[in-house]
Parts: structure tokens; sequence; C-alpha cells
């Protein structure tokens, strides 16, 4: 049998990687190198300690020569995202490049940015990545879509359950994790629909549909970020905020708040990617690949050795994740992903290399250098007071303008940085502004507004690892080709990012906020810490 792919990429002014490369590289000289430091920015470096931090690193002499570090740092931002959107280089080596420039620009010390590219969260995509790669091989992605979507029929039911279904789950368990076990799923039901409809012995692709198939359950995993304080560290993180100023939220109650949007916004990816992909999909039936599925999983018989030591391994690796993840990371046991199936002689080790994208994981390394690059420059400081600054200046200052204003901010910056990295950064500038903005909903508010926005890195492939297991991961099975080309995060992701941020502030703050409404008396005490730490 012959096979056709027919991606429809390689035309139009994005396949031309020179012209690309030059306007990168010429963003990354002027702003970088030629533009002048703008007195704020010297300012900002000087009085938060970062001109003092890059001397003590041995890194800059003077404060002057540390903003102009930052500026250097403010330059590889729009060339990094140009290179990652457009591939002018490949996607990896962009990745690569971040911490190169970091080494020979002298952004960081040097032991700092081996730390940023070697962390526990480039060790915790490895693991997953090679879970991916294990639980293929077991062939115990096929029973997950018999239990998941076996049941339904057709094409409309299938997408809507596995929309609001991804969503749910993401609220509650690793979101990185489902999307490594379903991205398999997702293509073996593609190619089952596809080759159903082959009368001609030879295969023809449907690119559309997989693409379709991909992102629906990269961007469902996504916005179920808001559910819970399970969903992700970034939910943690503004909890401890929220201690700090003797206004601690419980579990649940985070969940009166962000689990309603839940289904919400699951449903709406499903709408927003039916309508956006409807026409250009061929095949607009599932039931033969999920029939095929079921068939296949039927004569597999009972589970094997192999299928139950992947599946206790995915097990201890989630409760490993909830329950240990304080001492332990995510990085460590994710890493088991890669010693059980070896050890226990489930797959081999140079299948587990072979098949892991590590194009995908050098991308996401890269990302977690420029985020560090951001923070520790200043940069990112840098940036968020300017927007604040520009928000004050058009009198949103408070309620429903400043959690607007708060949370399209964050939803942007996540893109660029991690979640944790987003909501570590802004949270304490945030909660203090919302304090003194004297609203009752204070600090709560503002701070949700952050956290639920960080869930939506929907439209640069660095956002999330999601977007870099399903880039990663999402091949056509015959050929081995990548469905997803980076630019497609942006064709397909930037809208809904916007539609994201939509939900969230028309159900979740004039909705939610006023339905649910905040505790008496939480804006009076996080005042008095305020004050008694300004004393």
């Amino acid at each position: 049998m012959s096979h056709d792919v027919h991606t429809g990429s390689g035309a139009g002014i994005l396949s031309n990687k020179l012209l690309w490369l030059g306007i990168g590289t010429a963003l990354f000289v002027f702003i970088g190198f030629v533009l002048p430091t703008p007195q704020s920015l010297v300012t900002i470096v000087a009085d938060n300690g970062f001109a003092d931090q890059m001397q003590k690193w041995g890194i800059a002499d003077s404060p002057e020569q540390a903003a102009q570090k930052t500026m250097t740092v403010l330059g590889i931002i729009p060339m990094a995202i140009i290179f990652f959107a457009t591939e002018a280089i490949p996607i990896g080596l962009t990745g690569l490049l971040m911490p190169l420039l970091a080494y020979f620009l002298g952004l960081l010390p040097k032991q700092m940015i081996g730390e940023t590219f070697a962390g526990d969260a480039p060790l915790f995509l490895l693991g997953v990545l090679a879970m991916g790669v294990v639980v293929v091989d077991v062939g115990l992605h096929k029973r997950l879509a018999t239990w998941i979507l076996g049941w339904t029929k057709g094409f409309y039911v299938p997408v809507f359950v596995l929309c609001v279904s991804m969503a749910v789950i993401g609220s509650f368990i690793s979101a990185h994790a489902m999307c490594a076990f379903m991205t398999p799923v997702m293509m073996a039901v593609y190619f089952g629909a596809v080759a159903a409809n082959n009368s001609t012995g030879r295969l023809e692709h449907d690119p559309a549909l997989a693409k379709f198939l991909l992102f629906t359950l990269c961007f469902a995993l996504n916005v179920g970020g808001v559910g819970s304080p399970a969903a992700g560290g970034r939910n943690v993180i503004m909890m401890g905020f929220w201690e700090g100023y003797d206004v601690p939220m419980d579990f649940f109650t985070w969940m009166k708040y962000g689990f309603p949007m839940v289904p919400i916004l699951g449903l709406m990816v499903a709408v927003y990617m039916l309508l956006f992909f409807s026409r250009k999909i061929k095949h607009k039936d599932l039931t033969p690949g999920l029939r095929a599925m079921k068939d296949e999983t039927r004569r597999m018989g009972r589970m094997k050795y192999a299928e139950f030591v992947t599946l206790g391994m995915l097990v201890l690796i989630l409760v490993l994740w909830i329950f240990g993840g304080h001492d332990l990371g995510l990085g460590g046991p994710a890493l088991l992903a890669l010693l059980i199936p070896v050890i226990f002689r489930v797959t081999e080790w140079r299948k587990i290399l072979n098949g892991i994208s590590w194009d995908a994981w050098f991308m996401y390394c890269g990302a977690l250098t420029l985020g560090a690059l951001l923070k520790e420059s200043g940069a990112a400081l840098w940036l968020a007071q300017s927007v604040l600054s520009s928000l004050n200046s058009i009198g949103i200052s408070e309620g429903f303008g400043l959690w607007v204003g708060l949370s399209g901010f964050s939803g942007l910056m996540t893109n660029f940085m991690s979640d944790a990295g987003t909501t570590a950064l802004l949270g304490p500038i945030v909660i203090p502004i919302g304090v003194m903005s004297g609203h009752m909903a204070e600090p709560w508010a503002s701070g949700l507004a952050v956290a639920f926005a960080t869930s939506f890195a929907h439209f640069l492939i660095v956002g999330t690892p999601n977007n870099a297991i399903v880039y990663g991961l999402g091949t056509y099975p015959d050929t081995g080709e990548r469905v997803i080309a980076p630019i497609d995060f942006v064709k397909y992701g930037l809208l809904l990012w916007i539609l994201s941020l939509l939900v969230v502030w028309i159900i979740g703050f004039l909705g939610i906020y006023q339905v649910i409404g905040f505790p008496e008396g939480i804006l009076d005490t996080a005042r008095a810490v305020l004050e008694r730490n300004n004393m």
C-alpha cells in the first residue's frame, strides 16, 4: 500500500526560512544592542536588586550594564517567537540557542544556565515523552481508547465527550500525563477512520482531521487547569501567596470559583474546533476508527504482562506526583518511565531512545532557559510593571477592569514562560495591587484572575508541556511524519486564547464572582498584613 500525505505546509511566506531568520536576528540586534535603555528599566533593575545580583555573579559591573543585559534578554523574546513559530532554524536548535546566548553573552552564571536546561521540568518532560513511547509499544493506548471513547459513535459525540472529559480529568490529575496517554489514542482513531475510507489501495491522509484531533485534545486539557488546585503547581503557588496575607483558600473553595467553568470551557473548545476545521475535514466519521480500536482490543484478549507492568507504572507515577510532589518533584517520578520498562523487559532501551522526540525536548528546555532569563534579569518584572502602569493610566485600577487587565497579561506571559513561573512572578505584584484597590473581593479575586489565565497557553508551542507533547508524539502511524507544525499553534490557538479569556471574564468575573461572592473580612485581614509589612 502506498501512502500520500498532504500537509499543506511549505507554501507561502512562512516557508521562506531565510527571510524569517533575517527578521528574527535583526529584531534581536535592534532591541538588544541598538535601542537606548529606558530609564524605567535601569530604575527597576537597580531598585529591585537585579543589578546587585548580576554584580555578585560577575556578569555586570554597574546598574547601567546590568540594564543593558536586560535589554539583550528583551531582544531575545521576539527572535525566539519568530524562530519557534516559523522554524527558521530547526525548533530543537532554537531551544539550544537560548542557553548558547546566555553563555556567550554572559546573561546568567554558567551553573545557573545548566540548571535551567536540565532541572526538574526538563526531566519531567523527558519522562512523559518516554511514557508515551512505552504506552504505544505495548498497545495500552488501544485499551484507553476503548475505555474512554469506545461507547461513542459518529463524529460529533466523540468530539464533545473527548473535550468535556479531558477538561474535567485535567482539573484533577496531571494534564501532561493524560496528553501523553491520549495523543497516541487520537492518532490511532484517526488512522482507523482514514484507513476505513480507503478504496484505492493508496492511503490518502486527512491532515485537517489529524490536526483537529490533536489540538482538540491539547486545548481541552489546557483549559481544565482552572478547575482545582490539583490541576497544576501555579494554583498551589497562588494559594501560598494568600496564606502569606492570612487569607488562605481551601481546595473546595477554589473549586467553587473555578470548576463550574471547566465543562463550559470544554464545550467551547469542541465548538470552536468544529467551526474552525469543519470545512477542511474530509472524513467526518470516527466510528470506523473507534470500531477498529475496539476490534483490535478484543483480538488482544486479556491484558498481558507488558500491559500490566505499564499500567502499574502509570499508576505509580501518578501517585508519586500527587502525594510526593513536594519532596520528589515531577521529574523524579517521571524518570521511572525510562527505567521500569527496561528493567521489567517491557520495552527495549533503544526503542525508547529512538521514540522520544528530542526536537520537542530541546525546544522545551530552551523555553525554560528563556523563562529564567526573563525572571532573573528583571525583564519580566519591567514588563509587568509597565503593563500595570498602563492599566492605571487608563483608569483600570480596581474591580472588573483590573481583573481583566491582570488575566490578559498573565495569559499572555504564560505563553512565553512556564505557568508556575508566571504565577510566581506576578503573585507578589498583583496581590498588593488588589489589596490597595480596596475592592471587597481582594486579594482572592486578583489572584484567581492571574492563576486562571495561566491555564491558557494555547498559541505558542513553548507555552506548556501539553503543546510540546502533542507536537512530539503526534505522528502519522504509517509514515512517522509529524502532524503539527509549530506555526499551527499560532493559527489555531490565538483566537481560542482570546475566547478562553472571554469565558473567564464573563462567566467567572461577571457570573461566578457575583453569585458566590467573597468572604467578608478578607480585604481587611490582607490590608493589615500589608500595612504591617510596610512598617
